[in-house]
């Protein structure tokens, strides 16, 4: 299934100067090639059309496309579809070979100075090394977290804050802006948007706010079912988060929080716009915090806890989305390290319910996966499944 996205890629959007660099940059380079082609295909003999008994059923959905890739998968293939892997500053390529990665997120680091035919590159030769297509993730939420935009080259200005989207131009504005950062991103080779923020916060001293459209939860939901279904129509993949809510915890990159609120402010605000985002796209996925929420679990993150993850599940389930893709905040974050001591965090994650994992460290978590796999730690089922959520997602995206 391996294959060249360059030229698909360099054709879109404004891109079109990246292609043609060059005597033999295209197909029209080398037209006898093409001729001797046509020649042998016409004289070859054609095969007898089969009976249709004879025929090959041929998967038409995207469940039953990922299932028939699953079924030929080795366990490494399986165990590697389930890492979101952080993009390495060196050895990208070759590592999405070495550890069959399900896909790369891009941050500043590796987009800052880059042209855009240079990131085209780059990305293209990440797809170009893998056997099943990679899921190409950015975050870029406007305002304080643009990891494209941020940098001039790929466009002149930022991308503002949801609130200051909504707050100049209400829904239109936003429908409008969150169409623009798709054909940006697409253009550059992304397909996941790690976007809409859909935590809820109207108190601007809450960590999370500003990132947040600062509204109560009703107007926070329909703002995430609009983006979320005109990100679906982009073909862009979107992401909530952070579930189950952030509320005004603080910043889990660099140490624990705790949250006290009861379950039925989750369940009467915290929750209405993950909800009505999973209910408006077949292509958003729901990220969960390190946070620990004590009303579903007081020992463990929400990242790493069964019960978060079952109550999560049963949300998408009443949402009509029972299978969609789950994933983690990034592993290599301050507020899991503690409860990975005596084990990878990764096992911890899909023993949790987690299908994608985003990890820094994929290069030592992936092996203690297949470990805990071949010892009979982590069942394999769980990896099954997990992959199966993590390839329909990709063939809901057209990826497969």
């Amino acid at each position: 299934m391996k294959r060249s996205l360059l030229a698909a890629l360099a054709a879109l959007f404004f891109l079109s100067g990246c292609a043609g660099q060059g005597p033999e940059s295209g197909p029209a380079a080398q037209p006898s090639q093409s001729a001797a082609a046509s020649s042998a295909a016409q004289s070859a003999p054609e095969p007898p059309a089969p009976t249709p008994s004879e025929e090959p059923a041929v998967p038409d959905t995207p469940e039953e496309r990922a299932r028939a890739l699953l079924a030929d998968m080795t366990l490494e293939e399986k165990a590697g579809q389930l890492f979101f892997a952080r993009c390495p500053a060196e050895n990208a390529a070759q590592d999405v070979s070495a550890y069959h990665l399900g896909g790369y997120i891009l941050f500043g680091r590796d987009t800052k100075g880059k042209t855009a035919c240079g990131l085209i590159r780059d990305i293209a030769s990440y797809q170009e090394a893998a056997d099943i297509p990679l899921l190409i993730g950015v975050d870029e939420e406007g305002g304080s977290v643009v990891r494209v935009s941020s940098n001039s080259n790929l466009r002149e200005q930022k991308f503002q804050s949801p609130q200051a989207v909504y707050s100049a131009g209400g829904i239109d504005g936003v429908l409008a802006d969150a169409h623009e950062k798709d054909l940006l991103l697409r253009g550059l080779g992304f397909n996941v948007n790690l976007a809409p923020v859909a935590d809820v916060s109207t108190d601007p001293g809450d960590f999370i706010y500003g990132r947040t459209l600062g509204a109560d939860a009703q107007t926070t939901a329909g703002y995430v079912s609009a983006v979320t279904e005109q990100m679906a129509q982009d073909g862009m993949g979107s992401v909530l988060k952070h579930f189950p809510g952030y509320g005004n915890n603080p910043d889990t990159h660099t140490g624990s929080a705790v949250d006290d609120r009861p379950l039925e402010t989750f369940q009467t605000s915290d929750f209405l716009p993950f909800s009505a985002g999973l209910s408006s796209s077949r292509t958003a996925a729901v990220l969960v915090s390190h946070n620990i929420v004590r009303c579903m679990d007081p020992e463990l993150p929400a990242s790493l806890s069964p019960a978060v993850h079952q109550t999560l599940r049963e949300l998408m389930t009443q949402a009509g989305r029972a299978n969609g893709v789950v994933m983690t905040d990034d592993l290599a974050m301050d507020a899991v390290e503690q409860y990975a001591q005596d084990g990878s965090a990764a096992v911890l994650a899909v023993q949790a319910g987690n299908d994608l994992l985003i990890s820094s460290d994929y290069r030592a978590q992936i092996p203690q996966v297949l470990a805990a796999a071949q010892d009979g730690t982590l069942d394999t089922a769980l990896i099954d499944t997990a992959c199966l959520r993590v390839l329909t997602w990709k063939a809901e995206l057209g990826l497969l």
